[in-house]
C-alpha cells in the first residue's frame, strides 16, 4: 500500500536549500542523520498528463491565494523569477531555491483532490 510520496531536489548547495525550506518556507523536518533533513510536506495530489517526447516528472507547491502567498514569501526574502502566468487550470509563479534551481508555485482553478 502506498503511504506517501518522497520527492528529491538535487543541488550543489544543500545547506542553503535546506535552510530555505526550514526557515523561509517553515516546513517541519526530521534529521535522518548527519544533517540530512527530510521535510514534511502538505497533503499532495498526483495528476497524470499526456505528454510528447521523453517521460518527465514535475513538482509544484500549491496555495489557495497566489498573490497573498507571494507577498508573504517576498517578505521572507524569496525571489520570484518572472511574473504570474494565467492558464486555464491555474495561476503560476516560479520561485528561486538557493542552490536548487526553480520551483513552481500555483493556485489551482480546477477541483483539487485534497
Amino acid at each position: 500500500m502506498i503511504t506517501g510520496v518522497h520527492a528529491l531536489i538535487h543541488t550543489t548547495e544543500p545547506e542553503a536549500a535546506r535552510a530555505f525550506f526550514r526557515d523561509v518556507l517553515g516546513l517541519k523536518s526530521v534529521d535522518a542523520g548527519e544533517g540530512w533533513l527530510i521535510f514534511a510536506l502538505p497533503p499532495a495530489e498526483l495528476g497524470i498528463h499526456p505528454g510528447e517526447g521523453p517521460d518527465r516528472h514535475e513538482l509544484y507547491l500549491m496555495c489557495d491565494d497566489l498573490d497573498t502567498t507571494m507577498a508573504d514569501l517576498n517578505a521572507r526574502g524569496v525571489e520570484f523569477v518572472g511574473g504570474v502566468t494565467e492558464v486555464n487550470w491555474g495561476r503560476l509563479a516560479t520561485l528561486q531555491i538557493p542552490g536548487g534551481g526553480e520551483l513552481r508555485l500555483y493556485q489551482p482553478k480546477h477541483p483539487i483532490a485534497i
